[in-house]
């Protein structure tokens, strides 16, 4: 169990990692806060939004704030899996093959415009994310911990694009979007616009180990059976819901508990209550959905029925 004086150390830590890739992100504090609870629950983000909100900023920041390798990955059609995990290559001093490892083996990778790759490219880094682990020629090679990959795609071009199957974005524990800056932020951002990047000035704040430290004790909130219950109400809500096709899965309900701890104790509480799941549920759930066409002529998003399925479900009052 998580004790006061640690949940009050993890809160403080985890503002001072949000004020620092708020230098690079401004106005977007919630959504920095989402995407720092992914990376703590040892979980995967995707962030989709229109070009130029600062995807790529919000990316680089998080990687930026972390003492350990990351890197680049810049999605293409002509883009191969073994340029995402690497290949074996026959070395002719040794007379041996000698795995050269891609940059999938880092800290936090930053896969940018996934969908625009084929999609047997997306599968070798699904694969990974799934596995933290690459095999080649029949040999794992572990990615090491922590290992985030954070992805971002563009809705609006699809020119050229593979789409994202859903049970292919099941494997992101998290999908959120920046949105456009309000007018305050935008005047800030515009009367900075002679630094072209705002991520190259920020240094890091924490050590892979801390952030492993910190998942560890974020593992340790306790959580509520009734708060239990009242997740898998939820989750259970998406799959008889009249406009869904398929609901969220055992695994999106754990994801939720997973993020709701790190909420909980990001706000310096040694236990979740129900209004830290229902904070989470859009940006957890959501991506999970598959409506009925119906529903998708209709207009219908995903948000706006995991919304009212939390308007329609009561949450607990009381401990079981």
């Amino acid at each position: 169990m998580m004790t006061p004086d640690q949940s009050a150390w993890f809160a403080e830590t985890f503002d001072t990692l949000v004020a620092n890739v708020g230098e690079a992100v401004l106005g977007k504090d919630h959504v920095v806060r989402l995407s720092l609870t992914c990376m703590l629950a040892e979980g995967h983000l995707l962030l989709e939004d229109a070009p130029g909100t600062g995807k790529t900023s919000l990316a680089k920041a998080l990687a930026a704030t972390v003492q350990g390798s990351h890197s680049r990955i810049q999605f293409t059609p002509d883009l191969l899996p073994s340029d995402v995990t690497g290949v074996t290559i026959y070395d002719q001093n040794t007379r041996q093959f000698v795995f050269h490892q891609g940059p999938v083996f880092a800290s936090v990778v930053l896969a940018d415009e996934i969908n625009r790759a084929s999609p047997k490219t997306q599968s070798a880094l699904l694969e990974v994310m799934e596995e933290s682990r690459v095999t080649v020629d029949r040999v794992s090679h572990p990615v090491g911990r922590p290992f985030m990959v954070i992805a971002t795609q563009n809705p609006i071009e699809q020119a050229g694009t593979y789409r994202l199957p859903e049970a292919q974005l099941d494997r992101f524990l998290m999908k959120t979007s920046l949105g456009y800056p309000d007018r305050a932020s935008t005047v800030e951002i515009l009367a900075g616009s002679a630094e072209r990047d705002r991520t190259s000035r920020l240094g890091p704040k924490i050590t892979t180990q801390a952030i492993g430290e910190m998942a560890e004790l974020a593992s340790t909130v306790h959580t509520d059976d009734a708060v239990l219950d009242y997740v898998a109400r939820l989750t259970e809500a998406t799959r008889s819901d009249a406009q869904t096709m398929l609901g969220s899965s055992v695994r999106g309900a754990v994801a939720l508990v997973r993020c709701g701890k790190v909420w909980a104790a990001s706000q310096g509480r040694t236990y979740v209550i129900p209004d830290d799941i229902k904070l989470l549920a859009e940006a957890v759930l959501s991506h999970r959905l598959i409506l009925e066409t119906e529903a998708e002529f209709a207009g219908v998003t995903p948000r706006q029925v995991v919304r009212r399925i939390l308007a329609e479900t009561e949450p607990p009052a009381a401990r079981f």
